[in-house]
């Protein structure tokens, strides 16, 4: 018999074979175990392609791949109020210009509230503000921001409401909440999202309606059945119905004060020539127009694509050429009772100013005075934000105000200036 030592000695020894004998089993199981669950997927690096252009540059020729040609990129900050050289705007005979309001990055579409409060939206810094008036001063308020595209903006029954890229939303009894506004309540979403021309202007029409412009999502293309296209819905977003195609961006609209009828601006497409297409002066005269784009522009222009073998006489023609590239945003007609009868329901047209042009154009605000018969009379209101090839200034919208004077909208600087006529 052994001694109890030598058999502590084997035991011990045991019982260290058997840990390492479990331990290799282990190992031996995991890694087959191991071996055996799903194994991250390597994706492939991905293609090195050619990166797509941004959108503006969609719809160049051959000839224009190296045109220096690009749109402005517009500040994000406001200019102090006495930088702003307000005495270079010449205005119409009679008339009288002033700095009305400052301090408003990238200021833009307006509208006019019950108690005369301006409401104004922006394009690119996601605010929208308020402008008070009392004994001759004004004070600016932001009362919303981290806002999406909120460009267009307009009011009824004591309410704003304000055009996102996608959607509307309303600010209920806003005048009495400038320095508290309610939460935003959501009335329509029914809207896509493209960033290309998807900001939006919008306004109520004399049925009560609210006008909600899409956009066509391209420079050119043939756009989808929800875009290039006005529509109206009731104010609590419900009867959403098209009233007129072929639209391929509209900044700006008003009613006739007395047909009631909707006039619209339009911008024409970029990449044809310096002079071709013009922007354009619309009038819907009934419901379920088509106006020409992406086959026809302004009235005779066929497109090298996707006008082959079409007719411009199969579209609705615009009233007026406002000229090639201008970039016609807001409009209005004239209905106060400060200026003469000749200017009476004449047509106020904000022009932001060209980029897809050698030569400048645009950066004025132009008058149409409608005729009997024939085109309306279209000669300049203000101008001055143009000096050679160099601007300072870009007009956006224009707002009739209830003095009978007329606000101008300038997202470059900021600001909105007042023309009245002297007395």
């Amino acid at each position: 018999m052994a001694p109890l030592s030598s058999l502590r000695r084997q035991h011990v020894f045991s019982d260290k074979v058997a840990t390492l004998l479990c331990a290799a089993v282990f190992i031996t199981l995991a890694g087959s175990a191991f071996s055996q669950q799903p194994q991250p997927v390597q994706m492939p690096p991905p293609a090195q392609g050619p990166t797509p252009p941004p959108s503006w540059q969609q719809g160049r020729g051959t000839e224009q791949v190296n045109s220096p040609l690009a749109p402005h990129s517009a500040p994000l900050t406001a200019k102090k109020a006495e930088d702003i050289p307000v005495n270079k705007i010449k205005v119409a005979p009679g008339f009288e210009v002033s700095l009305w309001a400052s301090g408003m990055p990238n200021a833009r579409s307006m509208t006019l509230g019950e108690k005369g409060t301006v409401f104004v939206g922006t394009r690119l810094v996601g605010r929208v503000y308020a402008v008070t008036e009392k004994d001759g001063k004004r004070e600016v308020k932001t009362i919303a921001q981290g806002l999406h595209r909120p460009n267009g903006v307009a009011f009824k029954d004591g309410a704003l409401y304000v055009a996102e890229l996608g959607r509307v939303i309303r600010y209920d009894d806003i005048e009495n909440r400038l320095d508290n506004p309610p939460e935003p309540k959501i009335i329509y979403s029914d809207l896509p999202k493209d960033e290309p021309h998807g900001w939006k202007f919008i306004a109520f029409g004399p049925d009560g309606n609210l006008y909600v412009p899409i956009g066509a999502p391209c420079n050119i293309c043939e756009p989808s059945d929800a875009h290039a296209q006005i529509r109206r819905i009731k104010p609590d977003g419900s009867g959403g119905e098209v009233i007129a195609r072929g639209v391929r961006n509209t900044v700006g609209f008003d009613w006739h004060p007395q047909t009631k009828e909707l006039w619209f601006t339009d911008n024409g497409r970029d990449w044809l020539t310096d002079e071709q297409p013009g922007d354009e002066l619309n009038r819907v005269s009934r419901p379920g127009l088509h106006f020409g784009f992406p086959v026809c522009h302004a009235g005779n222009v066929l497109d090298p694509e996707f006008g082959k073998g079409k007719d411009c006489s199969a579209y609705e023609p615009p009233v007026l050429d406002l000229g090639p590239h201008v970039a016609a945003l807001g409009m209005r007609f004239y209905t106060g009772d400060m200026v003469p009868a000749e200017h009476k329901n004449s047509i106020l047209i904000a022009l932001h100013g060209s980029w897809n042009r050698s030569q400048k154009s645009g950066f004025k605000v132009m008058q149409a005075v409608l005729q009997e018969k024939g085109a309306p009379l279209y000669k300049v209101f203000a101008e001055g934000w143009l000096e050679g090839e160099q601007f300072w200034g870009r007009p956006v919208d224009v707002q009739v105000m209830k003095d009978g004077c007329v606000l101008v909208s300038d997202d470059w600087n900021g600001a909105i200036y007042r023309i009245s006529h002297k007395r």
